[in-house]
């Protein structure tokens, strides 16, 4: 039996293949970036075809660091950046435009169109989301009224609709010749197409964004067999498991009871819980989405918080600003002022989500004086992605009835002590980062390993969760509570910045 699990696990700036053994540890790692494409204000795009040679490159890499074949692999899992939307031709593979990025606000006027006539709310207790430029679907309809043919294409069944994770399976399982055209219930969750009770696309929800549904992928589990690879480096591998990020994250910290959540640091920070069985329905501006489906078990949803910018504030520090020269750079220069000095940034440069839901907000740094420098900003850019955690875990405990008694972190930030030790004060709940950090290429491949049986069951898996770091808070709780007040006065800041 082989002795391996691997996940590809594509980012919204990078593409990984790691492989694990049975206890969850990395044995390879491969890891490679790719442009961002920034074509109008609000608009984020990437190039298909350049994830798809990242995709290929950082797998052989990864393999042959290891001298690793096909043949140590029991199985592939996948996992994503969701919601960002490719649409490509079924007979050559090549897309009809760039890939639009979940964090682009192009569809905003067709939010503001559909929500005239029902509400932003519409379609929320069918399909868990509000109407926002952040889901699938209005992207969908974006492409096929504004690349030439598309619309007949895709009504004629030759243009083909996936997130991130159906491209790559219809890549790897042969593309034109053959490949399968899938996706599985975390990720067609996040479309705004699919119904959270059936796990069937919504026939009136297509209809009022006026999509073809020929051009939709089938919708499966988490966690079964789609088919096998063709790509040489692993030819013959079983494609077993399929969850977006978040999705996958929560399974790779082990959260399969109701009640226990995570949190992951990355290009956005994403706070899910998990309901079990139930599909709650948020008052609080959460979203409700599926956790994910083991096979033919049934399908176990969350409640999710939906920050769009964390770890890309710290990016643009570094690129935009060039006052960091690299990601790592922000805690030492943070680090040499005591405190924000009265800073607070609100990163909304794509609006607001979770749990504001506000699309005409904009970005603000407020309470600069002469005093200011670098160093309060970098904090305060750390900063902002703690003081988003809070709003969403309130927001939560709120719609779900239950205390977070300790918030599982994980993601590329969760290096950064600064950041979890001011993340834990301001929370006033202890933060625990796992001994494997990983979390999201793990869960994926957790989720193929079962298919396969590599794991017998989900026990399995838990054996396998440690804590590396725990923190706890420090803070005085009136300066916990006089911070949050002049950070919840800078949101507000934000609001209604650009006119409809």
């Amino acid at each position: 039996m082989a002795d391996y699990l691997a996940a590809i696990d594509q980012g919204t700036t990078s593409t990984r293949f790691i492989v694990f053994d049975r206890a969850g540890r990395m044995v390879s790692v491969a890891q490679k970036e790719h442009k961002q494409i920034y074509p109008k204000p609000g608009w984020v795009e990437h190039d298909p075809e350049e994830i798809w040679q990242r995709t290929q490159e950082v797998i052989a890499e990864a393999m042959q660091a290891k001298r690793l074949s096909a043949r140590d692999l029991a199985a592939v899992g996948i996992t994503n950046q969701r919601e960002t939307t490719v649409v490509w031709e079924r007979k050559t593979g090549k897309p009809l435009c760039n890939a639009i990025v979940w964090q682009d606000t192009r569809t905003s006027e067709y939010v503001a169109e559909i929500a005239k006539v029902g509400g932003q709310d519409q379609f929320r207790r069918k399909t868990g989301l509000p109407l926002a430029t952040y889901f699938s679907g209005l992207k969908i309809r974006w492409i096929l009224e504004n690349v030439p043919g598309a619309r007949a294409m895709a009504e004629a069944g030759d243009a083909l609709f996936g997130n991130v994770d159906t491209y790559l399976i219809w890549k790897l399982t042969g593309g034109p010749s053959g490949g399968l055209h899938v996706t599985d219930v975390t990720n067609s969750s996040r479309t705004q197409l699919m119904n959270l009770e059936t796990l069937a696309w919504s026939t009136e929800v297509t209809k009022v964004f006026e999509i073809p549904t020929a051009m939709l992928p089938k919708i499966c589990s988490s966690s079964e067999i789609y088919g096998l690879a063709k790509l040489d480096a692993l030819a013959g591998v079983p494609i077993a498991g399929d969850l977006g990020d978040q999705q996958a994250a929560l399974v790779g910290q082990t959260c399969f009871r109701p009640g226990e959540a995570k949190n992951t640091y990355g290009t956005g920070c994403f706070l899910l819980l998990s309901t079990g069985k139930v599909a709650v329905q948020s008052n609080s501006g959460l979203v409700t989405t599926l956790a994910y489906r083991l096979g033919n078990a049934a399908a176990i949803y969350a409640l999710e918080g939906s920050v769009a910018v964390t770890g890309a504030l710290v990016q643009w520090l570094r690129d935009n600003l060039n006052i960091i020269g690299q990601s790592t750079d922000i805690e030492a220069l943070a680090r040499t002022v005591d405190d924000n000095g009265g800073v607070y940034f609100v990163p909304a440069f794509s609006g607001l989500f979770a749990p504001y839901w506000k699309a005409t907000a904009r970005g603000a740094i407020v309470g600069l004086t002469r005093y200011a420098n670098k160093a309060h900003v970098a904090r305060a850019v750390l900063e902002a992605t703690a003081f988003q955690t809070r709003e969403v875990v309130e927001a939560m405990e709120q719609d779900s009835g239950i205390e977070l008694e300790v918030l599982r972190a994980d993601g590329g930030m969760v290096d950064n002590d600064l950041l979890m030790q001011f993340q834990a004060d301001i929370l006033d709940k202890p933060v625990v980062r796992p001994a494997i950090k990983e979390t999201t290429a793990l869960g994926a491949a957790y989720a193929a390993g079962l298919a396969v049986g590599f794991y017998q069951n989900t026990d399995e898996l838990c054996t396998n969760w440690k804590v590396d770091r725990t923190w706890r808070p420090k803070m005085s709780p009136g300066q916990r509570e006089m911070m949050y007040r002049y950070w919840k006065k800078a949101v507000t800041r934000t609001f209604d910045w650009v006119e409809q």
